[in-house]
């Protein structure tokens, strides 16, 4: 069957590339939205932890002060007079510094704690709306994105987001709060001194743009380095036995270790950029200490006027100087420190917007639309034919029709007629894939489509579950456009055997349940029975108790199929899509399964897709495609006296593939 091309964003990479614009805002009140109470809380505990560490430098200050001022004293009126004088000045001050420390730390355990729980819940509901929004999605989005692709927004993606709000936005607002408290201090002790802090602070600023930068830049592309190994290391592990039979061990190893260079040499580069970032900040914060206390110490030798909000414009005692020198040597440092940790939030940042990114991305991808508006019920049929909606299980079901004209509601049994006329279809507008197609379905016919690979006979069954619409055309079930007929419902009417089979994780009982949620464990047995399943699975350790994993792993394909068809057994449903049903199935165990098969479809429409034409004879009509056209169709012994394109198949003139 044709696809549309792959589109290839990455692999199982994290983010990729630059966030949006508005990224973060949104971010923010997806945050707030279900936490808003909690993460007032937990930034009004971010502020007071910042305030109490920024009125350090002010207690220093009044502490400088009263020892100066003891100081004068013991030597006009004696040590103890001036002890009596300042010990209960320092004993305040001491004991604020107390109390605001210990309130500084009850608010930044409250963060803490608040912010960890406020994280798990906030991934939580991201999952599940991420999860919500993909079960939504049209099946063309699963064929046009890799699933690696899709994966890992699951995986990188959100534990990106989860370190971003985790630390990086906490740490960059409590370092923020920090530096405007700190400057607001600063200029208020001396605007000089500031001046001074700044300009230190803008080479800071200057080192974290290109060292950061870089580092962000390639820790991206370390990012997309470890999605293409991971995405490897997948394929080659679901591909083992494979890599063994062919020798091609030595080969994947070094496709391997080229891709592991890669990741190696991004990874250094980015870390190399990340490890140099705080040894230099460090240093420009020493060499700022440095010349905070050489400045300020001229001033305070030379009795320079001092520009502030606390004094204007005017010279200073040196007992007043040293108080500001002190508090200042204070604040640079945790200035300079917060400018450290800001910038090393750059890399989680970028990532993290750039995860948030991707996850909003596939949140807001399309759902896939339904617009029917007919629906499946139970039905109650009397003698005459009438039909009645009934709230109980009846074993029966109709076509709840609202009339929107007159208001008006009518009833048509479920038979199974399934109709189209004139389809034509392509999965892009460009390459049409299905080219005038018409045939009738009727009730209890089997149907069976043959032809080359790609010709077009899965397309047809995916468009009778409207998987994908039709360009032009019409598909009638039971007389109503499917395209009236709810999704859901259209589906819930159908029962499909893929070629390709997938078992969940769960009993063998609970994999066949899935086709009927609410099958007692007698008709799930019915059904493993109807599909020849019942002996391999009461010689399996468990019986229909055996977990199975990994897409069922621990059996055989052959199995595999046989628990898929029992599965479409258990759905009862009056129309069956048989793709390939029997391909991984013995000659033996094939003509067993077709018995159950025959039983199954009795009494239902059916449409097959078989490449072994052996499977197909019984059928009422055998229809023959080629390059999305219907070019022969009848039964089996009318195709072979035609002698044309069934018959060459048929009798091995040419090869099917």
């Amino acid at each position: 069957m044709p696809k549309p091309n792959m589109s290839m964003r990455g692999g199982k990479g994290a983010p990729q590339r630059r966030a949006k614009k508005g990224t973060f805002g949104r971010l923010m009140k997806y945050l707030f939205k279900y936490h808003k109470a909690a993460m007032l809380t937990v930034f009004l505990c971010l502020i007071l932890t910042a305030v109490s560490n920024a009125a350090a430098p002010v207690f220093l200050n009044n502490m400088v002060g009263v020892i100066s001022e003891g100081v004068d004293l013991a030597e006009t009126q004696g040590s103890a007079a001036a002890w009596s004088a300042v010990y209960p000045q320092l004993l305040r001050i001491i004991l604020t510094m107390i109390c605001i420390y210990v309130f500084g730390i009850a608010a930044n355990t409250t963060y803490t704690q608040l912010m960890a729980k406020v994280t798990q819940s906030f991934l939580h509901q991201l999952r599940t709306d991420l999860f919500d929004g993909m079960q939504r999605l049209p099946i063309k989005y699963f064929d046009t994105h890799t699933h690696g692709d899709i994966m890992s927004h699951y995986t990188n993606d959100v534990d990106a987001v989860r370190q971003l709000v985790a630390q990086s936005i906490p740490n960059l607002f409590q370092a923020c709060t920090m530096l405007v408290f700190l400057l607001c201090i600063m200029f208020y002790y001396s605007i000089w001194l500031s001046l001074v802090v700044f300009v230190g602070v803008f080479f800071m600023f200057l080192v974290t743009k290109k060292v950061g930068g870089n580092s962000g830049k390639y820790f991206l592309k370390q990012q997309m380095a470890l999605g293409k190994t991971e995405g490897f290391i997948e394929e080659m592990m679901h591909g083992q036995k494979v890599v063994k039979v062919f020798c091609h061990e030595e080969e994947a190893e070094k496709k391997f270790d080229a891709i592991n260079e890669d990741l190696f040499a991004d990874s250094c580069t980015a870390n190399t950029f990340a490890n140099i970032l705080m040894p230099i900040m460090v240093n420009i914060g020493n060499l700022l200490y440095v010349v905070v206390a050489f400045l300020g110490g001229l001033m305070a030798i030379n009795e320079l006027p001092n520009l502030s909000i606390q004094h204007g414009f005017d010279a200073l005692p040196a007992a007043a100087y040293i108080g500001i020198i002190v508090s200042f040597l204070s604040m640079s440092r945790q200035f300079t420190n917060n400018i450290s940790n800001m910038s090393q939030q750059v890399n989680s940042v970028v990532m993290g917007l750039a995860g948030a990114d991707r996850v909003f991305e596939l949140m807001d991808e399309k759902p896939e639309t339904d617009e029917g508006y007919v629906t499946l019920v139970n039905a109650e049929i009397d003698e005459n034919g009438n039909i009645a909606e009934s709230e109980k299980r009846t074993g029966k079901w109709a076509w709840r029709h609202p009339h929107k004209a007159d208001g008006t509601v009518t009833y048509t049994e479920l038979k199974g007629d399934i109709r189209m006329f004139g389809v034509d279809f392509g999965y892009v507008p460009e390459k049409i894939v299905l080219h005038d197609v018409t045939l009738y379905a009727k009730p209890g016919q089997k149907v069976a489509f043959v032809g080359a690979t790609g010709a077009g006979k899965t397309t047809i069954t995916n468009l009778i579950n409207r998987f994908y619409d039709i360009a032009d055309g019409k598909i009638r079930y039971d007389g109503i456009n499917i395209n009236k007929i709810k999704k859901g419902d259209l589906r819930r009417s159908l029962g499909m055997v893929l070629q390709d089979t997938n078992l969940f994780t769960g009993t063998v009982m609970d994999n066949i349940r899935y086709g009927k949620l609410d099958a007692t464990d007698e008709e799930c047995i019915a059904a493993a029975k109807l599909a020849n399943a019942h002996d391999f699975i009461t010689r399996l350790p468990e019986g229909y108790n055996t977990m199975l994993t990994g897409d069922g792993a621990n059996l055989s394909q052959g199995q595999r199929q046989l628990l898929s068809i029992a599965r479409a057994a258990v759905k009862d449903a009056p129309v069956m899509i048989m793709d390939e049903a029997t391909s991984s199935i013995d000659t033996h165990t094939e003509a067993l399964v077709q018995r159950g098969t025959d039983m199954l479809m009795e009494g239902r429409t059916v449409f097959v897709i078989a490449h072994r034409l052996s499977t197909v004879q019984n059928s009422d009509v055998i229809m023959v495609l080629d390059h999305g056209r219907i070019i022969e169709r009848g039964t089996h012994d009318q195709l072979i006296a035609q002698q044309g394109v069934y018959y060459q198949l048929y009798t091995g003139a040419f090869e099917l593939e």
